[in-house]
């Protein structure tokens, strides 16, 4: 399907604000608007996915992309606005469209998250279309007891 490398690297870095703090995950939510202003373990996941996604795009045909699908991370330490944020991730294996990812992420006082990571190659219409059935699968699953 595609030649992407094993030991494929790429670092991303990021400076928190508050677009990436606890109370932003759900702005509305008046139990998260009441927790540390820290980076969001779910910004933490996203900035690792931002790392994979642009360490394989020069890789891919221009008509493929990748989805996560499935993220094993730890968040071992909170980092407050102001703090730049390193994801370095590194593409550990391959196994035709599943990809794994070694995923660190670290602040200036040391590393915040570590853990791995997998994404698979698709198509975009036919994910999007396979996306779009489960749609028409709603209304049995609302109308299982």
């Amino acid at each position: 399907m595609t030649d992407v490398p094993v030991g494929l690297s790429h670092t991303l870095t990021m400076v928190v604000d508050e677009r990436v703090l606890v109370p932003a995950v759900f702005p509305d939510d008046p139990l998260l608007q009441a927790m540390p202003p820290v980076l969001a373990t779910a910004f933490l996941v996203g900035l690792l996915e931002r790392a994979c996604i642009a360490a394989l795009a020069p890789h891919l045909p221009v008509h493929l992309r990748t989805v996560g699908t499935h993220m094993d991370v730890s968040h071992a330490a909170a980092t407050p606005a102001g703090l730049r944020v390193s994801a370095e991730v590194t593409l550990e294996a391959v196994d035709g469209r599943r990809l794994w990812f070694h995923v660190l992420a670290r602040d200036a006082a040391g590393i915040i998250g570590e853990g791995r990571h997998q994404r698979a190659i698709v198509d975009p219409e036919r994910f999007l279309a396979q996306a779009r059935r489960r749609l028409g699968r709603q209304g049995q699953a609302d109308a299982a007891p």
